[in-house]
């Protein structure tokens, strides 16, 4: 890509950085290309009626107006009106010409910038799971089970890191030993099929939880992820124990499908707050050893390393990253760029 193109690609500063989800919207203003991101300010999603009304309210007393934005949202980036998945926000970049005064504005999906923050973060906000190291430059994996199963691949071609978003949570799901089999016909299906997401974020936990009390003719009483991963953790509720195992071994199972699928020597990236509270449960040793248990590459597997991002705001950190230096991204902005 040529420089005149790189400049092109290049939004006027300052920078409004955001990564809006199903419950929390996270923003930043990014000032110039040598300056970090400014305080993060999070607001809750349910909070504001829209969007726009939310940026104003993060907007105001700031020290600096923003001329342009980057915004991450969680749902597919299509068309002038892009909506949430898990929120009843409307992404409408036209009118936020009027309402905010932006000139330049750039929507991607929220699993391509945590896919650009696997680049933008360092070894410190990461927590290492078994063995493998990195090859440099190879491909990688982000998926990160929350709201829903984010999934993203990361591939470095012409001198660039691409970004390869898609619906990998939505992949089938099957049983596999003999415990999965009396669990799995318990499990909710979608429209008759047991997707990733039926399983891998947090109501699929939930769901794995009332699996699992079900299989075994128990009456279920948890009813939020945050009490099933507590009560594994602790050890107060075999029900919950399982249901945790299971979930992390079937973590590992898709992590190890995608790792095949992008060859991703350059690392797994586990992503989001369900990754980094379960981090004790994951290195117990049976995420693992799902993740390679993938006869014939079974060395090819165990050479993978795979991490924990641990920093609380990671998508953040990958918009900063490309919002300073957009030139070390392969990002096709094409029909997800507005300008005034």
């Amino acid at each position: 890509m040529s420089h005149q193109s790189d400049q092109a690609q290049a939004l006027p500063f300052p920078i409004l950085i955001g990564d809006i989800g199903g419950t929390n919207a996270r923003f930043a203003i990014v000032e110039s290309a040598d300056k970090d991101a400014g305080e993060p300010r999070i607001v809750q999603t349910a909070s504001y009626a829209n969007i726009d009304d939310a940026i104003l309210a993060v907007l105001d007393g700031a020290p600096v107006k923003p001329r342009s934005a980057v915004l991450a949202v969680a749902g597919p980036v299509e068309g002038d009106e892009i909506a949430l998945t898990n929120c009843p926000w409307v992404v409408r970049p036209k009118q936020m010409f009027a309402t905010i005064g932006l000139t330049d504005i750039l929507v991607l999906n929220d699993f391509e910038a945590q896919a650009l923050a696997v680049v933008a973060l360092g070894d410190d906000h990461m927590e290492k799971i078994g063995s493998g190291e990195p090859e440099e430059g190879a491909g990688r994996v982000v998926l990160g089970p929350g709201t829903g199963l984010g999934v993203a691949g990361l591939i470095h071609a012409l001198g660039r890191w691409i970004p390869v978003p898609g619906e990998g949570g939505h992949m089938d799901i099957g049983p596999r030993s003999q415990r999965d089999f009396e669990v799995f016909p318990h499990l909710e299906k979608l429209e008759g099929r047991i997707s990733g997401e039926q399983i891998l974020c947090g109501r699929g936990l939930v769901n794995t939880y009332r699996a699992v009390a079900l299989a075994d003719g128990k009456t279920p009483t948890l009813t939020q992820p945050a009490q099933v991963t507590a009560a594994a953790l602790a050890g107060s509720d075999p029900i919950a124990e399982e249901a945790l195992s299971l979930f992390v071994t079937c973590l590992g199972r898709t992590a190890g499908d995608l790792a095949l699928v992008f060859k991703s020597k350059g690392g797994v990236f586990l992503t989001g707050g369900i990754a980094q509270k379960i981090v004790p449960a994951l290195k117990q040793g049976n995420f693992r050893k799902a993740f390679e248990d993938k006869a014939p590459h079974r060395e090819l597997m165990a050479s993978m390393p795979v991490y924990v991002i641990t920093h609380p705001l990671a998508a953040l950190a990958g918009l900063a990253a490309y919002a300073r230096t957009p030139s070390l991204f392969g990002i096709e902005t094409g029909d997800r760029r507005w300008r005034a």
